[in-house]
């Protein structure tokens, strides 16, 4: 199945070479050059991923990330000017799945694409089975993107997925950060812990929202924990 993007950025010669690096790669593209247009073209079509400029005129893109958040969990991949980490975890904690900083390489910046997509896909659903994980009221279908606190859905992003999946294969053992990190991004990747603690600052409060208290614990100078997921 062509999995399609929306590209958001200000400038068209970026557009252009974002247009050309994951054309080649097989995606569906459109495109938009405004906050308030990339709202409309992003409700009307559904995207599977959305490759967001933080800079863009009037309403920024972490303002439209905001707004998107509001009603849906779509992929969102961060592009920007600046390498400041404050912009970085901000962006992160506005649920943002990465950050590309520009000037990027086309292959690199589809090799993350490629891996947001493989991440936040459900899997075709199976008569019997996948690996259902489930802790106290809390239920996982890492397979097909699901998560639930009794029965009720919990919107997760990709990473917060991976996480949370990372600690439920190891309930009541602390997991080192740097497992953690291997888990969500892959070896040899170098995320720093205030990136790390943005996600997990996140899907903590998913979690709290929906019924879960105490589920992911902070073992300081050691790792983290998974609790037991008691209805709240």
């Amino acid at each position: 199945m062509t999995r399609t993007l929306l590209i958001v950025d200000d400038d068209p010669e970026i557009r252009d070479i974002l247009k050309l690096a994951l054309g080649q790669a097989g995606f569906e593209l459109a495109e938009a050059a405004d906050g308030q247009s990339a709202l409309s073209r992003a409700s009307q079509i559904q995207p599977d991923l959305i490759l967001l400029d933080v800079g863009l005129p009037e309403m920024d893109g972490f303002s439209v990330c905001r707004e998107i958040r509001k009603t849906s969990e779509v992929p969102i991949l961060f592009l920007t000017a600046r390498d400041d980490e404050i912009d970085r975890v901000v962006g992160l904690e506005l649920g943002a799945d990465d950050y590309v900083t520009k000037p990027f390489s086309p292959r690199e910046l589809v090799a993350r694409v490629r891996t947001i997509l493989k991440r936040s896909a459900p899997a075709a659903v199976e008569p019997s089975g996948g690996r259902v994980m489930r802790r106290g009221v809390l239920e996982l279908d890492p397979d097909r993107h699901l998560c639930r606190v009794s029965d009720k859905p919990v919107q997760l992003t990709a990473r917060e997925m991976e996480l949370l999946a990372k600690l439920m294969s190891r309930p009541d053992h602390v997991i080192s950060r740097p497992a953690l990190v291997d888990a969500v991004y892959g070896t040899n990747i170098h995320v720093s812990d205030r990136t790390l603690d943005s996600h997990l600052r996140n899907l903590r409060a998913k979690l709290l929202a929906a019924g879960c208290e105490d589920l992911v614990e902070t073992v300081h100078g050691v790792g983290i924990r998974m609790g037991t997921c008691a209805a709240a």
